[in-house]
């Protein structure tokens, strides 16, 4: 029996969610718990979520491109792109330009885009893009312009809330658990 999206994920998106072929998410406050640290140095260090992490490589594996695009002149969010095989952008200043040049070299509309972001700078690819999405703990002013909001808040599970449910409405699941063989 296929797996179904998420129970708080809307019905109305799942066929929004099924048409979904990039996949961008912004770093610090969704893909970190937007928390910053530095050393004596003046190095800035983040944590990432494991989970996250392997669902961006889940999206990749299933036809569904992901893409960070962080505002930060962020060498910790290069350094996971990397980690991870996923394209990444920093120091973007124009977020929206970034998704709308995505979509051009791709061949896609902002209607087959999913967003993830928490905060102001994510606000115009939120309101342009297919599937607007900010986790739990996004800032009320974005939360109350998106499509939906993951339950698991920003770095604690909320890219992966959102990996799953592209997965599931685009029918992967049994084929991403057969891999791990379930």
């Amino acid at each position: 029996m296929p797996w179904s999206p998420l129970p708080a994920f809307p019905a109305h998106l799942h066929a929004t969610a099924a048409g979904i072929r990039l996949a961008c998410f912004d770093v610090d406050g969704t893909l970190t718990d937007g928390q910053l640290y530095y050393d004596h140095e003046g190095n800035e260090s983040k944590a990432y979520f494991v989970q996250d992490g392997l669902g961006l490589k889940l999206l990749q594996q299933h036809g569904i491109h992901p893409v960070l695009i962080t505002a930060r002149n962020s060498q910790s969010a290069l350094r996971r792109g990397a980690d991870l095989g996923v394209e990444t952008y920093i120091a973007v200043g124009d977020k929206l330009a970034s998704v709308q040049a995505l979509c051009a070299r791709e061949g896609i509309g902002l209607g087959q885009v999913a967003f993830l972001g928490d905060d102001l700078p994510d606000l115009a690819p939120l309101c342009a893009v297919g599937l607007a999405v900010a986790p739990a703990n996004a800032h009320p002013w974005v939360a109350e312009r998106v499509h939906w909001q993951t339950r698991a808040a920003g770095g604690r599970g909320a890219a992966r809330e959102l990996c799953d449910v592209l997965l599931a409405a685009q029918g992967k699941v049994d084929a991403v658990l057969a891999r791990f063989g379930a």
